[in-house]
């Protein structure tokens, strides 16, 4: 399949999506399950090989497997409709989809990436949400892969599912080295950078307001969970931000104030320096 050479900009027929679940390869499930009962509220549920967490406006499963590695990530659509618009997309860039359920999702369609990486797009289960602690809110927003070749994977998003590129990040030489997407108005639900590998590399909740970044760090440290990077604000985005490690080393994000963006605001460039990710001080150039 071959892909338009020039910057994307967003198509009419654009997706509609929302982060509702991501499926993470572990070490050890249950370890890592543990953790983010602690860390983030969770109410786990064992089902098959597989343990299924939940809290308020978030979703995660932990399988066996290879840690740093991302199974599957699951965007809920608002109906049939939007179902099937992925589908005609699918099929008229003739890629590869399977049409079917997931374990969260009643009726979903199911592709892969460029490097492999599955995402379902699909109409989520009811559940009945169980009591949990008191914390913030913390809304799962959106999921970052790392690639050896990211333009691939930000072509796919585009050009075939109907993302919009939000904001590119670029090198001195004019090389694209971070890509933030949208399905949505808020800026990113996803992005890539370039790295060595590919792999996974964080997730992120939503919370409200710069108090609950603060009271969500002072839920760590009673947990002794160390941050890692922050308090800060990226450029990209403009949202504040606090981060930890999981046991399998993966970085989680607790942002606030992620910028909102009208329908045809166009792809913002950002110089690859540690100010665009983090305005206030310190960024951890990854890519």
């Amino acid at each position: 399949m071959k892909f338009p050479s020039d910057r994307w900009g967003r198509p009419l027929d654009a997706l509609t999506a929302t982060l509702d679940y991501l499926e993470i390869g572990c070490q050890d499930p249950e370890r890592t399950s543990d953790f983010y009962c602690r860390a983030m509220g969770y109410t786990p549920e064992k089902m098959g090989n597989a343990i299924i967490a939940r809290a308020l406006d978030r979703k995660l499963i932990f399988s066996a497997g290879e840690p740093k590695t991302l199974l599957s990530a699951g965007f809920a659509v608002p109906d049939d409709l939007e179902l099937d618009r992925i589908r005609q997309r699918l099929q008229s860039a003739s890629w590869e989809f399977e049409v079917g359920a997931t374990l969260l999702f009643r009726k979903a369609i199911i592709a892969r990436d460029p490097d492999g990486n599955q995402f379902a797009f699909g109409l989520p289960t009811a559940a009945t949400m169980q009591g949990g602690p008191d914390l913030p809110t913390a809304r799962l927003q959106h999921v970052v892969l790392a690639s050896r070749d990211p333009a691939r994977i930000v072509r796919f998003f585009v050009d075939v599912l109907g993302f919009t590129l939000s904001d590119d990040v670029l090198d001195d030489e004019g090389g694209v080295r971070t890509s933030f997407l949208r399905c949505s108005e808020e800026h990113h639900s996803f992005a890539v950078f370039l790295a060595p590998e590919d792999r996974f590399d964080h997730h992120c909740y939503e919370t409200s307001d710069w108090n609950a970044i603060r009271d969500w760090a002072d839920h760590m440290a009673q947990n002794q969970i160390k941050i890692q990077w922050g308090p800060g604000r990226h450029g990209p985005g403009n949202n504040l931000f606090i981060f930890v490690h999981d046991p399998d080393g993966n970085w989680v994000e607790i942002s606030a104030e992620l910028q909102i963006l009208e329908h045809d605001h166009p792809t913002g460039q950002w110089p690859h320096e540690q100010r665009t990710l983090n305005s206030w001080g310190q960024g951890l150039l990854r890519s």
